[in-house]
This record gives C-alpha cells, structure tokens and sequence, in this order.
C-alpha cells in the first residue's frame, strides 16, 4: 500500500481533527498515510517554511498561515489564486491549492442551507473568511462582510466588490450569519463574536469552528431557536478535496458524504 507522509501546520493544532480524517479518507480510498500535527508561532513561520517541503509528501496550511505560505510556492492554484489564500500544499511540486470554498459549499448543500438570493453576514475575512465571501458571490447570495481589521476587510472587498462591507455589526435580520473568525476557540473558548439581539433575527448559524463542537455561537443560536451547523462537516470535506489532489484523482460529492457518515458513525 502506497504511503504519504502528510501533515497540518498551524499556529495551534494541537487539537486538530485533521489527522484522524486525512487517515480515515485515505485508508478508504485505499491509501495509507502517516499525518502530524505541526503547531508553530508566526514569527518562526518563515524560518520553518523550506524545511515542510522537505519533510513531507503534501502537507495542509491553517491559521494563521494560509496567506504566508504563498511565498514558498512555485504556483498559486485554482481557488488558492482567486482567494489569495493556501490550505493544501503539493510538497514536491511546491503548488499551493485551497478546498475550503469547496468543502463549504458542499457543507451547506447536505444540511439544507440555501444561499441563492438570501441575506448572509460573514463575520471575519481572513483566509477562510475570503474564501467563503467568493464562494457565496458565486452562489447568488447578497453578501453583508464585517472584520475588526477594517484594512483586511478593505483589501477582500477591493478583490471582489459585490459583496457589502460594513463599519459595525448591528442587529438586523440575515438569514444566514457565519463565523469565519477564531472568536470561541481555544483561548475564547466560551465567548460568541456577536450576541443574541442579532442571532435572534437570523434563520441560520454557520460556525466554522469544530472544538468545540457547539461553540457559545451556536449555543446562543440554539437557545433561540434557530437552525445550527458547525464546521466539522466542512473540514471532513476540505480534508476529502485535498486527499483528492495529493492523490491525483476526480473528487465525487457523493463519495464525501458517504466517508463523511461513515466517519461520523465511527466517531460518535
């Protein structure tokens, strides 16, 4: 059996999911693996970057590291160069490529959330919050964009200007609000980056987050009523387009939700 040496590299994956899904597509798809978790601070990104390509057959890019590997790449592929953002990376052939836009949308497709014609608030426009911007322009939804950092949000909307940004949140209806933030992990494990005056008028709640696996976002949504969808589903997918191009084979919607049930079975 053909073996890859993988790994996710991110400022704190000591947590990450990846490993144990990366392991259970491949070994479904007939394909063993060996896959680490590679937790780095940003300031020693840079020095640590040559040594991945090295090491490792294919590896993934996490927070907050989807911009700063562009870099070390020889191409930019695909969604990666329409997003100006990395998550899966060809060591050998130092090609960068992103999955997150087509492992969200597939998430959203198996839980039923339409986003053609609907309202959206996306909270956060980093690397996956401008993956997930393009994504929701491409499907027809009318986009609304808040981020702390004005000047990030400024440079997502400069790229793709259909999309609204705004000055401040406040509590209007949507009917769907994600959080592409890092607000509810780790250390703000326990805090939701906007309140319930604004949940209570949406239909949906799309975290991105996956530990936990209801953050205080969610649990906020709940507690109102409305509809929640947390992001395991999306890094299960991600993690099966990725796999899908380490290994050079055609991705199947119908597969990557078969594996994901299986894993979840498995999981429970």
């Amino acid at each position: 059996m053909k073996k890859l040496k993988l790994a996710v590299v991110g400022k704190d994956v000591s947590r990450s999911l990846s490993p144990a899904m990366h392991t259970f597509i491949l070994e479904n798809l007939g394909v063993g693996c060996s896959y680490e978790t590679v937790s780095v601070a940003e300031s020693d990104f840079a020095a640590l970057a040559p040594r991945l390509f090295e090491k490792y057959d294919d590896f993934n890019v996490t927070i907050p590291f989807k911009l700063s590997v562009i870099p070390f790449l020889d191409e930019v592929c695909g969604d990666a160069a329409v997003f100006g953002a990395v998550n899966t990376v060809d060591a050998k052939n130092k090609k960068g490529y992103n999955t997150d836009g087509m492992g969200f949308l597939l998430m959203l497709r198996n839980n039923g959330v339409e986003t053609a014609g609907k309202s959206v608030l996306v909270l956060g426009s980093g690397g996956v919050g401008r993956s997930v911007i393009k994504k929701l322009l491409d499907a027809g939804a009318n986009v609304f964009a808040y981020d702390l950092n004005r000047e990030n949000l400024q440079k997502v909307h400069d790229e793709f200007p259909a999309f609204t940004p705004l000055e401040s949140v406040e509590a209007k209806p949507y009917d769907v609000i994600i959080n592409c933030t890092g607000v509810g992990m780790h250390r703000t494990e326990g805090i939701s980056p906007v309140g319930g005056d604004l949940l209570s008028l949406c239909q949906t709640a799309v975290d991105l987050i996956y530990v936990p696996a209801k953050s205080e976002f969610l649990r906020i949504a709940e507690s109102l009523g409305k509809k929640i969808v947390n992001g395991e589903a999306m890094l299960f997918y991600q993690a099966y387009f990725s796999d899908c191009i380490y290994l050079g084979i055609e991705p199947s919607d119908e597969t990557a939700k078969r594996l994901f049930e299986k894993y979840k079975e498995k999981n429970v």
